[in-house]
């Protein structure tokens, strides 16, 4: 339907000129922020309907990159602007397109201050977004993927909580400090093969010697992306001060950066060095899931509630991702995008009732079913999202993983099992704290359901879970082709079983 036009090129920049269109923008403080708001909003309506263009035009039934641009960029060093992707790629960029607008419209009451530059911040962070998840070079990778920091920063920094420069100073130099060692080995890659072209990379074979350390320094970046127990303390305290579309975007699209890092980089073109550390990962992985869950039991704040569970939900994802079978890589990648619209609606469900209490204390609410009755709809429904009830986006991508683990180390999955028992109990937990009960606080009487704004917020993430849940196929027809190369490399690699793994190794076989 497109073809000759720079789709991908299109989808990624088109943002940056809204934000450019808004830093134009004169007139009273007033009229700035009507025309930054409206703008943002139609800029990002218009990405998001150009990005459904890849989905309708992208062939299902091969694992090659679509849509590929190459444009000379430096020439002198090989480097090139180089555009693409794949089943693997395809829905994140259609999520980051996606939750875009959502945030938008849902700080388009709660922003009130330096409205054009938190517009622009969020146009600037979605063109960084989508161009990490079509990046085809990986120096153009790393530039999206670092890139995404700054305007997260100024959106925690300037529009969060009373601990906004804490949070967003600890959530910078996290994921930087990461990031420097991935630097490294991306220079040590173009200096032994003289390429940094991502899919001719993935037909380089590499010494298993010196997987092992490029394996570690792709992994201290995206571990802390994901994040993974223990480099995951800096989230809680992000989403806590962040403003609510923030953490929307923060949960929704960021963490699953550093999953997308490890299906895009460590286990096709670190085989080797993946099964020798897939044991290692599996037992941070089910510390994630038990731990973080038991932490998320005892909060009384809604949002860090929600915070500790984005960390036990994507322990799942790393688990599914190191399975290195094709159940285990589709289930992680499903449970990502499950997650980027559960959580996210999550987020934005105690935002509504912030926007309206100014608190986020559990103990604070109760019997809200009695005066805001479409809220308690939505929440339930993402609630049991959450909890992964068939029927729902959340249990396919769960399904999928326990069973890919199952395959991979029986033990491993037994373990990870516990997390949906444990997930179960502090979301029923959270709901019938807030949503049912008496109602006995005065000021929660005359509190309002969910306006006009908010109903089109809530209605297409409903939809959407609900979609994903009864009928997952169209999604998950986009994750096959891709899913089998990335099993293959890997079963490849632990049938050669080059290194041998280390003091994991009680975990490391499925037994007898």
């Amino acid at each position: 339907m497109m073809s000759g036009w720079p789709l991908l090129s299109l989808v990624t920049f088109l943002p940056l000129v809204g934000a450019g269109f808004i830093f134009c923008v004169r007139g009273s403080d007033e009229v700035v922020a009507q025309n930054a708001r409206h703008a943002a909003l139609w800029t990002s309506l218009l990405t998001f309907v150009l990005s459904i263009f890849l989905w309708v035009d992208f062939d299902v039934r091969t694992s090659d990159f679509q849509f590929v641009e190459t444009r000379a960029w430096i020439p002198a060093f090989g480097i090139t602007y180089k555009m693409g992707i794949d089943g693997v790629s395809l829905l994140f960029v259609l999520l980051s397109t996606f939750l875009t607008p959502i945030c938008i419209l849902a700080s388009w009451e709660a922003i009130e201050t330096r409205v054009r530059e938190y517009m622009i911040s969020f146009l600037v962070l979605e063109t960084m977004m989508v161009g990490m998840f079509c990046a085809l070079d990986m120096v153009l990778f790393y530039i999206f993927f670092e890139g995404v920091l700054i305007p997260m920063f100024l959106i925690i920094g300037v529009w969060g909580g009373k601990r906004r420069v804490y949070s967003a100073f600890k959530f910078f130099l996290y994921t930087l400090a990461g990031s420097v060692l991935m630097l490294l080995a991306i220079l040590f890659i173009y200096f032994e093969t003289e390429t940094t072209d991502i899919p001719a990379l993935l037909n380089i074979y590499i010494e298993p010697n010196v997987q092992f350390w490029l394996w570690l320094a792709f992994f201290a970046s995206f571990a802390v992306k994901v994040p993974m127990w223990p480099v995951h303390t800096w989230l809680p305290d992000a989403h806590v001060e962040a403003p609510t579309a923030g953490s929307v975007i923060l949960a929704g699209v960021l963490l699953k950066m550093g999953a997308y890092g490890f299906l895009r980089f460590s286990v096709p073109m670190l085989p080797d060095a993946s099964v020798f550390f897939t044991p290692f990962v599996y037992v941070l992985s089910i510390i994630a899931i038990i731990y973080t869950s038991l932490v998320a039991l005892v909060q009384e704040d809604m949002k860090k509630l929600i915070a500790y569970s984005s960390v036990a939900h994507m322990g799942f994802v790393t688990l599914g991702t190191f399975t290195g079978n094709v159940q285990g890589v589709e289930g992680a990648l499903f449970t990502m995008l499950s997650h980027g619209i559960v959580s996210g609606a999550l987020f934005l469900i105690v935002g509504v009732i912030y926007d309206r209490m100014h608190t986020r204390e559990i103990a604070r609410y109760g019997g809200l079913v009695h005066r805001m009755p479409l809220y308690a709809f939505v929440f339930m429904v993402m609630m049991l999202a959450s909890v992964g009830l068939p029927g729902t986006s959340g249990f396919v991508g769960e399904f999928l993983s326990l069973a890919g683990a199952f395959q991979a180390n029986t033990w491993a999955a037994l373990f990870a099992t516990t997390g949906i028992i444990l997930g179960a109990a502090y979301m029923l937990y959270l709901y019938r704290r807030v949503v049912f009960g008496e109602l006995t606080r005065q000021d929660l009487k005359n509190i309002t359901d969910l306006n006009l704004r908010e109903k089109i917020i809530f209605a297409p993430l409903v939809v959407l879970v609900l979609w994903m849940g009864i009928y997952p196929k169209p999604f998950l027809d986009v994750f096959a082709a891709s899913s089998g190369p990335i099993a293959a490399r890997y079963h490849a690699a632990k049938t050669a079983a080059v290194l041998q793994p280390g003091i994991f190794s009680l975990i490391a076989e499925k037994p007898e």
